[in-house]
């Protein structure tokens, strides 16, 4: 494992309220080159079927500037034969599938991978013979975490949602009962093979704890860190996420 806790900024919600007005401003290029000099290892971006946010010209500029950098792109999308064409066109370095409906706000839950391996595992195999390290966002379930073992995927990605809204809804005991499962998840995933990643409503209250799981070692935040950023500035809201999970996970701080 990394010592280093990695931290991906996700940039989809600048694109949101550039496309409220049309244009091209607020630029989610600019905001991830903020990012990454802020602090962020990496950003990542959404590429929704219906490009409710990201653009399909966002993802090829975001590629652009990221190789010439030497950052690391984790395209976020579908298990779609449209998306699957995308992604093998412009060869991200990481790309992590994730379950999207139409009529939700955000993703909700995490990739049923039980249900859908026989699906899926071809995209993870065409993805990682195009040089992709490919992620599967699920839930912190035993029988999707061995399902996305067999699919050859060699991450995961924790959703963290149940526990960021139990924390934020002062419910202490739903709240422990999620970080116990996203711990024991974690473990098992690591004693699989598989890299461990988190992500899903993570804010500055609820990173430490997510932080600070041994075998998590790399967490994608980004609608808090938009949002923080109407306040503070986003140079600022990331520089904090990130001093936030180098508190919790010291071994992490460079």
């Amino acid at each position: 494992m990394s010592a280093r806790v990695r931290l991906g900024v996700n940039i989809d919600h600048v694109a949101t309220i550039r496309n409220a007005r049309g244009g091209a401003y607020p630029d989610p290029v600019r905001a991830a080159i903020v990012a990454l000099e802020a602090g962020a290892d990496g950003i990542t971006a959404h590429l929704r079927e219906d490009r409710r946010h990201i653009s399909d010209g966002d993802i090829e500029k975001l590629a652009m500037m990221l190789r010439e950098r030497g950052r690391p792109l984790n395209l976020e999308m579908a298990v779609t034969q449209e998306m699957l064409s995308i992604a093998l066109r412009h060869r991200p370095h990481a790309v992590c599938l994730v379950p999207e409906r139409r009529e939700e706000r955000t993703t909700e839950g995490g990739l049923d991978v039980v249900g859908g391996h026989n699906w899926i595992t071809p995209f993870v195999t065409k993805l990682r013979e195009a040089g992709a390290r490919v992620s599967l966002f699920i839930a912190a379930d035993e029988q999707q975490i061995e399902a996305a073992a067999r699919t050859g995927a060699e991450v995961i990605e924790l959703h963290t949602g149940a526990f960021c809204d139990a924390a934020r809804e002062g419910d202490g005991e739903g709240a422990a009962r999620a970080l116990a499962a996203l711990r024991r998840a974690a473990t098992l995933a690591r004693g699989l093979g598989l890299e461990v990643h988190a992500g899903h409503g993570i804010d500055y209250e609820t990173v430490s704890p997510v932080a600070a799981i041994p075998e998590v070692v790399e967490l994608n935040i980004g609608h808090f860190l938009i949002g923080e950023a109407i306040f503070v500035g986003l140079r600022e809201a990331v520089a904090e996420m990130r001093r936030r999970i180098d508190a919790a996970h010291p071994e992490s701080a460079p």
